[in-house]
């Protein structure tokens, strides 16, 4: 069974909170979702998760043994029953995984447009090349001419896409696999990390996107009791951003040679700016896991925001690109046609 989804913790994480807000114990509760579940599968999970817990009485060993749940959450789970606020803890990471499938949908909506624009773009291109091309060179000939110069080397481009066609299909199909695939295993998402660390509007998200996680669990973790030290072992799991991961670990050497968590932030290089001031704030008033919820807020407006903004700029940036390109091609073909025309 494949592990679940941010929105689907998110919403399991919901309903725990809210049974055990309401007086229901962990176990009761079980039930009742076991009996309100609508698929087979979850209804197994949940009956797994069930019969566990009434041989060991935690949900965490519960929910550990059935390998679905990250290591993250397990944790936390753990704490929060070790320390009697397992609700609070529940609501936490509620919020924690919704925003995090917040991110991801950012995401997604940011490259699907994109993509989608640039292949209709290249399937009128290869139309024109391909279709519409012979015919107008058909039409030179029986003027008596032939196409020279731009318009003959357009015609040649769409005469090999048609030739070779089987053979573009095929690279086509493998590159797209190797996208799926690479954005699928780790030394993939690593290496278009690397990529996108290059170009500076990619870097700029993908260290706000490593800060919002940070900050989210930051709060988690300190609201749930943990010391900062721990708080930061816990939250390195979350972060597999590479860059961040070295900020990480910078900032967890100066707090364990006794600099103040705020300036450590600052220090390291994961917090600037009115985000700084703010850990600053919230250290010295005691209210940091509170202060780190907000900042998480404030990083996602930002996330969201910027890729808003991406999405306004690339849809008519390629509705021009597309325009400048279809002009051309025609153009190519339309002047020399009219100059023929002109002289007979």
């Amino acid at each position: 069974m494949k592990p679940f989804s941010s929105l689907e913790l998110s919403s399991f994480c919901g309903q725990i909170a809210l049974i055990l807000k309401a007086g229901i114990s962990s176990l009761e509760g079980l039930t009742i979702m076991q009996e309100d579940a609508e698929s087979a599968a979850e209804k197994e999970i949940l009956e797994a998760l069930l019969s566990n817990m009434q041989e060991t009485g935690s949900l965490f060993q519960a929910m550990e043994s059935t390998g679905l749940y990250p290591s993250y959450m397990l944790h936390m789970v753990e704490i929060g029953e070790e320390t009697g606020t397992l609700d609070a803890v529940m609501e936490a990471l509620r919020n924690h995984y919704e925003r995090e499938d917040s991110i991801r949908k950012s995401i997604r909506n940011s490259i699907t447009y994109p993509m989608v624009m640039v292949a209709m773009m290249a399937m009128v291109i290869i139309v024109l090349l391909v279709k519409v091309m012979p015919i107008f060179n058909q039409v030179f000939i029986q003027l008596g001419t032939e196409m020279t110069g731009v318009s003959r080397t357009l015609m040649n481009a769409g005469t090999a896409i048609s030739r070779y066609s089987v053979v573009f299909i095929i690279l086509l199909v493998l590159i797209a696999v190797l996208i799926v695939a690479g954005t699928r295993t780790d030394s993939g998402r690593r290496m278009f990390k690397r990529i996108g660390y290059k170009l500076g509007f990619t870097r700029a998200v993908y260290e706000e996107i490593a800060a919002c996680r940070f900050a989210s669990g930051m709060a988690l973790t300190l609201s749930s009791g943990l010391n900062p030290d721990r708080s930061m072992e816990l939250v390195t799991s979350l972060n597999d951003d590479p860059v961040f991961r070295k900020k990480i670990d910078l900032c967890l050497e100066k707090v364990n040679e006794g600099e103040d968590l705020s300036e450590a932030l600052q220090h390291s290089g994961m917090f600037t700016g009115v985000y700084a001031r703010m850990a600053s704030i919230g250290s010295k008033t005691g209210s940091m896991d509170k202060v780190m919820e907000q900042i998480a807020d404030l990083y996602q407006d930002d996330i969201d925001t910027r890729m808003n903004n991406l999405l306004a700029v690339l849809e008519p940036t390629l509705v021009v690109v597309l325009s400048l390109i279809v002009g051309v091609i025609l153009l190519s073909v339309m002047l020399p046609l009219m100059g023929i025309m002109s002289s007979i």
